[in-house]
């Protein structure tokens, strides 16, 4: 990590809620989890992502630890279940598109109060990531509820409802716990219609979402289109969508290393655009190879170099870019 020490905010600590999981696909199986994939992105930013989840002690922990331990992730947050095994999810392709076969009952249901509680005491994390799917078991849910009261850290809800793994109770309550939203559109026509969100547009829509659970900011990602963010002050950013320059192995995961970029733009105090602009490239990079997780840090080296010509004019200020 030491290339990266001149680069990236030092010790700027993201505490990650939820699942970690394998998934299956037709010829492999690889570790994933939106928690995970973003925690695994964020350190090799050079941030110090802290994420708190519970596994089965099993295969798929032993590989977890092995993982994080290369790749020098804190995992002090990672529970041990001995009555539940590890998640797991089948992924069905067809062609570019994923179907998402979730497995129930599993020990990411079951995250312990009290411990995120302590280690968040311990942490005091800059911001805290959550999503909707660890949110599906009551244990995992009392665990959430004492993390986000033993921080007043910003909250950033990354949306991810996978049926039938979420209800209309829990979307609300996660809305209501949250500061920033991140969704794509297929999830905003979606919270439209279970919220009954008045608007002809998606923009629409969304500052009517804004205003309701009085958020700060709502990201929308567009795939291949670009994204927008709509903040309080009502002003839309846009950013156009990345070409690839390579084919498109799978999207597995893009989404991911579009939080993961969004949430290294907000600490490293760069502008919206630039951010969204980075993210979008990043997410892009992402549909380019296997899965979620690249094999190798080389793999971010080139977008560190290229992040490196943005510099913050001053601490929280707007960000100065050579590029």
């Amino acid at each position: 990590m030491h290339e990266l020490a001149n680069i990236m905010p030092k010790q700027k600590v993201v505490a990650l809620f939820g699942e970690v999981l394998v998934d299956v696909f037709p010829d492999r199986k690889v570790l994933g989890g939106a928690p995970f994939n973003v925690a695994r992105h964020l350190r090799a930013f050079g941030l110090h992502p802290l994420l708190i989840t519970r596994t089965g002690t099993d295969e798929i922990r032993d590989e977890l630890l092995a993982t994080m331990d290369k790749f020098g992730m804190d995992a002090r947050g990672v529970q041990s279940d001995l009555a539940h095994p590890s998640g797991e999810v089948t992924v069905h392709i067809k062609g570019h598109e994923h179907q998402f076969e979730i497995l129930p009952d599993r020990a990411y249901d079951y995250i312990h109060a009290g411990l995120a509680h302590m280690i968040a005491l311990a942490v005091r994390p800059q911001l805290i990531y959550f999503g909707t799917l660890a949110q599906r078991g009551v244990i995992s849910r009392r665990a959430l509820t004492a993390l986000l009261r033993s921080s007043k850290a910003p909250r950033l809800l990354d949306i991810n409802l996978r049926k039938p793994w979420y209800d209309l109770p829990t979307v609300e309550r996660s809305l209501q716990r949250a500061d920033i939203v991140k969704l794509n559109e297929d999830e905003l026509l979606l919270l439209a219609s279970l919220l009954r969100l008045t608007g002809k547009t998606l923009e629409e829509q969304a500052a009517m979402l804004l205003r309701q659970f009085n958020l700060e900011s709502i990201l929308v990602t567009r795939g291949e289109k670009g994204a927008w963010q709509l903040a309080r002050d009502s002003k839309v950013i846009h950013a156009a969508g990345e070409k690839m320059e390579t084919p498109v192995v799978d999207s597995v995961g893009a989404g991911d290393g579009f939080t993961a970029v969004l949430i290294l733009g907000m600490l490293s105090d760069w502008s919206m655009a630039s951010t969204l602009s980075r993210a979008n490239s990043f997410a892009a990079a992402i549909c380019g190879i296997r899965g979620a997780i690249p094999a190798s840090q080389d793999f971010y080296l080139p977008f560190l170099e290229e992040w490196k010509k943005c510099q913050p004019l001053r601490p929280k200020a707007q960000t100065l870019c050579t590029s």
